[in-house]
């Protein structure tokens, strides 16, 4: 409870934009949005400018959050957390120009089998690296759908990408990723 009153005292004078306040507010969700924002960026460097862009956002916005639930941290991370995914892709699409996406090959589409695959064995860690090798728009599919759990209309329409190619960078991603672990 006492944990809950000083987190909404940071947040009050966040709002009222004391110094001490937002320093202790974004060293409080500095490792939460890190790890949100580092599933969706290609280097570390990517996922702290995205935080710190995110944290912009949040500080100009932080007057229009409302607790939807009675954790009021639990709202605040929900609602932090949005904003970090939100401004990842944003990021993405801004710089979307200066990628390249190797569209010009066809993979084969295989089924996995329903026993135990080898990427059951594997660690958070390591298919974070596998996932961050995919192409900026494969990963970023893939981590909405398997990780944030959105359906591909909600890709489609947050990536302004059709269902199709949402459901193909999808498949794509997952034929990439099975690929590398064959290889190491």
């Amino acid at each position: 409870m006492q944990a809950h009153l000083k987190l909404e005292n940071i947040v009050k004078g966040c709002l009222n934009a004391n110094r001490e306040s937002q320093h202790s507010f974004y060293s409080y969700f500095y490792t939460f949005c890190l790890s949100t924002c580092i599933s969706y960026c290609k280097t570390t460097d990517d996922a702290q400018e995205v935080v710190n862009d995110g944290f912009l956002k949040i500080f100009k916005n932080l007057q229009s959050f409302k607790a939807r639930y009675e954790n009021f941290e639990g709202s605040l991370k929900g609602w932090i957390k949005k904003i970090m995914i939100n401004t990842a892709i944003d990021h993405y699409q801004k710089r979307r120009k200066n990628y390249f996406l190797n569209n010009h090959h066809k993979d084969v589409f295989e089924l996995s089998s329903p026993e135990k695959t080898v990427i059951d064995k594997f660690y958070y860690d390591d298919i974070l690296k596998l996932v961050q090798q995919l192409s900026p728009a494969y990963r970023h599919v893939f981590n909405l759908y398997a990780i944030e759990g959105f359906k591909h209309e909600e890709i489609a329409k947050e990536l302004n990408i059709s269902v199709g190619t949402s459901k193909s960078n999808l498949a794509k991603a997952r034929v990439n990723i099975q690929k590398m672990i064959q290889y190491q």
